[in-house]
């Protein structure tokens, strides 16, 4: 199946956002209920947690009570870490860690995501957090809906270019489902992938796929905010804490990128030490994690209550949080116990997001801080504006480590049901981004849209035209050709000889008539047509260029098409062969040409030449040319 070339590029975007936004519903759905269903089981059942919810009132979340049988935590975690990784390092283990992250590096480097990432980052996500692992939803929901995007590209036929926009579609409109926020998510595929950019083509069409997206899933969870209602109050006199809380932000921030990535370094160094299967990585972080909960909950009452909000994605505790149920102490050492076990969760290998944990551990931050300011200031910071503290430090904190200060700031909102915060939470959140400087919790991302290669060719653009292909081309005289009758046997001998990619197929009267590459010739030899002649196998659809092209108008081609090589041909006869061109032509070019500017600024205009006419011969071919 694939959508057909003919369609318009504006539908075709629009009908890659209505599939990502069904994606993303279902796969949140599917997601979110297996959650449910999970710590229901593990948690309620066996462990006897009575957990405090997220969006639940004050009467019901004030019924909430430690576990019946607190030990039972330890051997119930191991168990989640152990099953999910033997699941994910036995069938994929690309599914590791937050997959935020994956999803980011499956944008930048255009690869495509295989069909079962989905459903085992799925499965050992929920086994991971239904469990106690500290980790959150969003980064499995992003890269369910990624991969199943990327899968979709697949079954359509879409360009790279189209395949990145599914990709980023997908992140978008996973996040803002799972999380009820659609506007923050469809902002969210636009920025995250950057720390100091956008991915400006997928604002519009992430718009679309969230919003389906929210609205199935609506339907069946129902449209409330992720948390429920709290009674917050704040002043413009109170602004200048909340600048000093972005300050403050950015200091537990940096702690958690570095406890994060440093744990993840020492598992990974420890058990390659050791030769130890990387199968029993999340078993080990699970123990520790569990071992970690239950030395608090020995301690005191406040410890245990440390103990149990550092497990599991902790949104019931930010709750409590938001109602004023937190003592101080609580509040104090929360962010770091938070820390330590979604380090020692995901750091270790084990499935889930980053983002959950992120909230939380910036949410105490700012709760902590405000009880501080409320009782050194109880009349410029009363008791109802401490909620308003942990908002801000939910989004100051998140924003600042994520590179996505926008995104973050409208989805807690959108959370939390309060607009009226994004003032002080601008002022805070500005301060912490200015401040976190190039850290970042997505090691994936990239500077900007000229480092990432999915826009390595737009860069390229202002050299490449004042290039033309034929001072660039490998004349005809010593181009390796085929002809139809030809086997396909001799193609592969000449590839190995060669290493060319792709050959030009002339006839008996040496025009034109096709062209073989190399997965024309692997297709051939895995369905046992070794001896097949090179007019089965060959590409009888051609897209050339001509001589007074620009390199830029040949790799524009190249990247619409999604192929390496192009014959050159003269404008007035398509079907004579006169030259051949390559991306590596190009890119040698384009080497030469910005190595000779290099070190003087450039001046003047740029002059506007004539859009070049390329033609296609041959008759409408059986598949696109790949190589």
């Amino acid at each position: 199946m694939q959508i057909e070339e003919t369609v318009t590029p504006y539908r075709r975007v629009i009908l890659i956002a209505v599939i990502v936004g069904l994606i993303a519903g279902l796969g949140a759905l599917f997601f979110f209920e297996g959650l449910k269903l999970g710590t229901a089981f593990f948690m309620e059942g066996i462990v006897g947690f009575n957990l405090p919810k997220e969006g639940q009132i004050v009467q019901d979340i004030s019924q909430w009570a430690p576990p019946d049988h607190l030990w039972m935590i330890l051997p119930v975690i191991c168990f989640g870490g152990l099953l999910s990784g033997l699941l994910v390092y036995t069938l994929a283990p690309e599914a590791e860690g937050h997959g935020t992250d994956a999803a980011i590096k499956a944008f930048h480097g255009g690869k495509k995501v295989r069909w079962r990432v989905p459903l085992v980052k799925a499965v050992s996500a929920i086994l991971t957090i239904s469990t106690g692992g500290s980790a959150g939803r969003e980064g499995p929901t992003a890269q369910i809906s990624a991969g199943f995007g990327s899968i979709a590209a697949d079954l359509l036929g879409l360009s790279a270019r189209e395949r990145r926009l599914a990709i980023a579609t997908g992140v978008g409109a996973g996040i803002g489902t799972i999380f009820m926020a659609p506007l923050g998510g469809a902002i969210l595929a636009a920025e995250i992938l950057y720390k100091q950019d956008f991915e400006t083509e997928a604002i519009v069409p992430a718009f679309l796929a969230s919003v389906i997206g929210y609205a199935m899933f609506g339907l069946v969870e129902g449209f409330e905010p992720v948390f429920g209602p709290a009674a917050t109050s704040w002043n413009v006199s109170q602004i200048p804490f909340f600048v000093l809380l972005g300050v403050v932000s950015t200091a537990v921030g940096l702690i958690y990128i570095n406890t994060f990535y440093g744990t993840n370094r020492i598992f990974k160094a420890v058990f390659s030490r050791f030769n130890l299967p990387n199968h029993l990585k999340p078993l080990a972080g699970a123990f520790l994690t569990g071992t970690f909960a239950l030395a608090l909950a020995a301690l005191s009452p406040e410890a245990a209550i440390v103990g149990l909000g550092s497990l599991g994605t902790g949104y019931g505790f930010a709750q409590l949080a938001l109602y004023n149920m937190l003592p101080l102490g609580v509040l104090l050492f929360l962010p770091f116990a938070k820390i330590l076990t979604t380090s020692l969760t995901i750091g270790s290998g084990g499935s889930g997001g980053v983002f959950a944990p992120g909230l939380v551990i910036g949410g105490a931050t700012g709760g902590a801080f405000g009880s501080l300011l409320h009782l050194a200031l109880p009349g410029i910071v009363p008791a109802e504006s401490v909620p308003v503290f942990f908002i801000v430090g939910m989004i100051a904190l998140f924003g600042a480590i994520s590179h996505a200060p926008i995104a973050v700031m409208i989805m807690v909102v959108e959370m939390t049901g309060d607009f009226s915060l994004l003032v002080p939470a601008m002022g805070a959140v500005s301060v912490a981004v200015i401040l976190i400087g190039q850290s970042t919790i997505f090691r994936e991302q990239v500077l900007n849209r000229s480092l990432s290669p999915a826009h390595r060719d737009e860069y390229m653009v202002e050299i490449l035209q004042d290039i033309r292909v034929d001072d660039v081309m490998v004349p005809r005289d010593r181009i390796m050709t085929v002809s139809p009758d030809d086997r396909v046997g001799r193609v592969l001998h000449l590839i190995d000889e060669t290493l060319h990619t792709a050959f030009p197929v002339l006839d008996g009267e040496g025009r034109l008539v096709g062209i073989i590459a190399l997965d024309d010739v692997r297709n051939n030899r895995i369905n046992g047509k070794h001896d097949a002649p090179v007019k089965e196998a060959m590409s009888s659809r051609v897209f050339t260029v001509h001589h007074a092209c620009t390199l830029r108008d040949a790799l524009s081609l190249m990247t619409e098409h999604d192929i390496h090589h192009l014959p050159v041909v003269p404008a007035d006869e398509p079907g004579v062969l006169s030259g051949f061109i390559t991306r590596t032509d190009i890119m040698k070019a384009y080497t030469r040409k910005a190595s000779q500017q290099a070190g003087r600024r450039r001046t003047g205009s740029v002059t506007l030449i004539e859009p070049c006419v390329t033609a296609e011969s041959g008759s409408a071919g059986k598949k696109r040319v790949e190589t």
